[in-house]
């Protein structure tokens, strides 16, 4: 079996969901956390490859990233099949991870890393809005109008066969280039509940349940390329979206060191800005589970935000006031970058966790402007996730230790070599192996903190974050 293969992993997703996608690692670390689950592997990868992890970083650099290339690609559809993806199999999929049982709320809505540890905080679900479909197609990593010409020809029969979903072409030459060259990435955010989150809300909700929508603001320059389907050039983290369309000395730099023929992207200009590709929240969704809410008479909350990192802080806060009231240390801080969640190790091990939504210069900013404003840590800990380009904006290992530095006692990475650091392959299994090695305390699971309580102390605490609370 070719080693790409086995890094792709095997199929236990519906067709046309990846692995490697955010959402769906982030639906199986929080299904796996309520199950009584840890989450080792990122739950995608093939057994073959755990006996090979030691050795992958000792590969050549350019075998490590023709990995990430090829591993995307092995699990990307054809174009000329798209009509025959269906999203409501995406969210039936979603569903049957979690325990059929009764549950006091169920979130909906934006992918968020801090979302996972809040549910696990709290015991609860969560529905994802927003699915990739990673679609196979060859084409050079700068080549973006090539790019929206191709997504052009080829989404209709999606948008068709989808009548309730919002198409968000994305190409980011800079943080995804290893993987553009074979993937198109066509992510949809469904407009509505469908009849799979329908029935689950209706089975697990208790009397009196609660739906909380998840809404992250976070918008981006778009181009639009017809009904329901935007073009966006990048994407959250190392540059601002306003530099990917009209060029700058850093992008320059980076298309130099490239070895690329261009030193600025060639993109038509922007016809306004829509909902962020991967974190951005499609308001049209909020009218369908409305109209759930009112027929159904549960109750609503919206936790709503601008930018996707502005769950971390309130989230981190909530863990500390719970391990506070249990009589806890509340002097761990474990940052975990992107899709390197472990809830269940996290809570283990008594660590207040904090997600970081890259490994950039802009994601070592917000971990700072936390800890100097937060009660100080004695211990912080951080994992690094590697993607396998020196991407622009990139924050390099002497700069995420300064941040470290803001411990009082212990500080560290788990689970990262920081001599391989972007193109860390072994991290994607040792972001979890390494933790019980790093960190030696143990702390049993306690129950989910009582959804009463969180709805209380969000609505009296929120206006000191950056996120609101709101009843409807």
């Amino acid at each position: 079996m070719r080693i790409s293969r086995i890094l792709a992993g095997g199929r236990s997703t519906p067709r046309a969901i990846p692995n490697f996608d955010s959402t769906t690692i982030f639906v199986r670390a929080t299904a796996r956390y309520l199950r009584g689950e840890d989450f080792p592997a990122l739950g995608m990868f093939h057994p073959k490859l755990s006996g090979l992890a030691p050795v992958l970083n000792h590969l050549p650099r350019t075998v490590r990233t023709s990995m990430y290339t090829w591993g995307g690609a092995n699990e990307g559809v054809p174009s000329d099949s798209l009509g025959g993806v269906d999203v409501e199999r995406f969210r039936e999929w979603v569903v049957d991870q979690y325990p059929e049982r009764g549950y006091p709320a169920v979130m909906v809505g934006s992918s968020n890393g801090a979302a996972v540890h809040l549910a696990a905080l709290l015991g609860i679900p969560w529905l994802p809005q927003t699915f990739l479909v990673p679609v196979r197609r060859s084409m050079g990593p700068d080549e973006i109008r090539e790019d929206i010409r191709w997504g052009e020809a080829c989404a209709e029969p999606f948008l068709e066969a989808n009548p309730d979903v919002s198409l968000h072409q994305m190409h980011d030459p800079n943080q995804d280039r290893l993987m553009v060259r074979k993937l198109g990435y066509f992510r949809t955010k469904v407009r509505t509940l469908g009849e799979a989150y329908e029935e689950f809300l209706e089975t697990v909700l208790e009397p009196g349940g609660t739906i909380v929508t998840l809404e992250c603001g976070y918008d981006w320059p778009a181009v639009d390329v017809g009904e329901r389907h935007s073009f966006q050039l990048g994407g959250l983290g190392g540059l601002d979206p306003e530099e990917y369309y009209e060029g700058s000395d850093r992008i320059a730099s980076f298309l130099a060191e490239r070895g690329a023929a261009t030193r600025r992207w060639n993109a038509p200009e922007p016809d306004g800005r829509v909902p962020e590709a991967e974190w951005g929240f499609d308001p049209h969704l909020r009218e369908d589970v409305q109209r759930i809410a009112d027929d159904r008479g549960y109750d609503l909350r919206r936790l709503s935000f601008d930018d996707p990192r502005d769950l971390s802080p309130f989230v981190a806060d909530r863990y500390r006031e719970r391990y506070r009231e249990r009589n806890r240390s509340t002097e761990r801080l474990f940052a975990q970058s992107f899709a390197l969640v472990e809830p269940w190790w996290t809570i283990r091990t008594g660590s207040i966790p904090y997600w970081t939504a890259f490994n950039t210069r802009s994601d070592v900013r917000s971990l700072e402007a936390y800890l100097e404003g937060a009660e100080p840590y004695d211990e912080i800990r951080a994992n690094l996730f590697s993607h396998g380009v020196e991407s622009a904006g990139l924050a390099s290992v002497e700069r995420w230790r300064e941040v470290l530095d803001h411990a009082r006692d212990r500080r560290g990475f788990v689970g990262v070599d920081t001599n391989a650091y972007p193109y860390d392959l072994e991290s994607l299994f040792r972001y979890h192996s390494d933790i019980p090695r790093t960190i030696d305390a143990r702390h049993s699971h306690p129950p989910p903190m009582p959804f009463e309580r969180f709805d209380e102390l969000a609505g009296d605490v929120a206006d000191e974050y950056s996120v609101r609370w709101e009843t409807r």
